[in-house]
């Protein structure tokens, strides 16, 4: 698998998981449908995250993660550009606290959930939201993560 992953570190947040995390989470939600890819994730504070989220999905608050993925045709570039995910650290670290989540399986999950709205699925339906919290939870538990639907 080779992924290239750009880090920006928007936020003020001290608790932000090392580089080598963000890949190995990519690395196992992707490489099961591709091979390569290349992607940015951004961590954000509350400010930007409520922008983007205001703007692209109308919602007037910060949500958890933001999936932009790639819209460019084939022809025009010939890399594996996947997207942008924008997650918005004070809701992380403020949802695992709400949720008696360890703070980095909840970041884990948050990284995996995006990756794979990049490549395309969705929980819309049910039945999608289904396959997608399968996925998920396959992929978090194949790296020692426990199982993001459970309740804790």
């Amino acid at each position: 698998m080779s992924i290239e992953l750009d880090l920006q570190l928007a936020s003020e947040a001290k608790d932000i998981p090392d580089i080598t995390y963000f890949k190995q989470w990519c690395e196992t939600a992707i490489s099961p449908y591709q091979a390569t890819a290349e992607l940015t994730i951004r961590i954000v504070d509350e400010v930007e995250g409520h922008e983007l989220n205001a703007t692209y999905r109308h919602k007037d608050y910060a949500t958890n993660v933001l999936s932009f993925p790639s819209e460019l045709p084939d022809e025009i570039l010939d890399i594996p550009l996947l997207g942008d995910l924008v997650i918005c650290a004070p809701v992380v670290v403020r949802e695992a606290k709400q949720q008696g989540k360890a703070l980095e399986s909840h970041w884990a999950h948050l990284v995996t959930h995006g990756c794979l709205h990049l490549l395309g699925f969705d929980h819309e339906e049910y039945e999608q939201a289904v396959e997608m919290e399968r996925l998920e939870q396959q992929l978090l538990m194949k790296q020692g993560y426990p199982d993001p639907y459970q309740e804790v």
